[in-house]
């Protein structure tokens, strides 16, 4: 009886770890940096498009540069493509 008991046990076991290794997800993460928006920025890295300096800017970067608060407020209205927001 006790052969028995230790063959369920073992065939348990390697089921177990076939249903763990098979439940996985077989899509890999996507790299760092990847993440691009239409424009080609990569917000993952801080990224956002700026319309006044068409090009991939890190808000804190430019409002440092340009001497103005670095908040999203201030950026928005920085790189507003509005002449009248500036």
């Amino acid at each position: 009886m006790k052969t028995g008991s230790m063959k369920f046990q073992f065939i348990s076991v390697i089921v177990m770890f076939f249903v763990v290794a098979c439940s996985g997800s077989d899509s890999e993460p996507p790299a760092p940096g990847s993440d691009r928006d239409e424009h080609g920025c990569i917000p993952s890295a801080g990224y956002s498009w700026c319309e006044r300096t068409s090009q991939c800017e890190r808000p804190w970067e430019l409002a440092e540069k340009n001497g103005f608060e670095n908040t999203s407020e201030a950026f928005e209205r920085f790189c507003s493509a509005d002449d009248d927001a500036r």
